[in-house]
């Protein structure tokens, strides 16, 4: 079984900064895509930014030049640098960690930029 825990969410000026964590649990993290997804009120999940265990990364078009994701796998912990934030990023950020066509979840941290 695998545990996603993050950390790191907030409210933040519009234009200010956050480093969402996620931790995993077990020992497959270094083989899996982790990725970061987010689901604002009365809107679906989407896709935010994903890595590779080979460190191929991909980031949507809304947060391309704003957002960076990263992971430590010493650490089993997978990363995403919000700068430039705006109202809009305003949501429920989810890491995600897929291996072997299967998916786990984290909690959810809330992330709200306001002024």
């Amino acid at each position: 079984q695998v545990h996603l825990v993050e950390s790191g969410g907030g409210l933040v000026q519009p234009g200010g900064s956050l480093r969402l964590s996620c931790v995993a649990s077990g020992s497959i993290f270094r083989l899996a895509t982790m990725g970061w997804y987010r689901q604002a009120p009365g809107k679906q999940r989407e896709l935010v930014s994903t890595i590779t265990s080979r460190g191929t990364i991909d980031h949507a078009d809304p947060v391309k030049g704003r957002f960076t994701i990263s992971r430590d796998n010493a650490r089993n912990t997978v990363y995403l640098q919000m700068n430039s934030l705006k109202p809009e990023d305003t949501a429920v950020y989810y890491c995600n960690l897929n291996v072997v066509r299967q998916d786990y979840w984290g909690q959810g941290t809330q992330v709200t930029v306001s002024s």
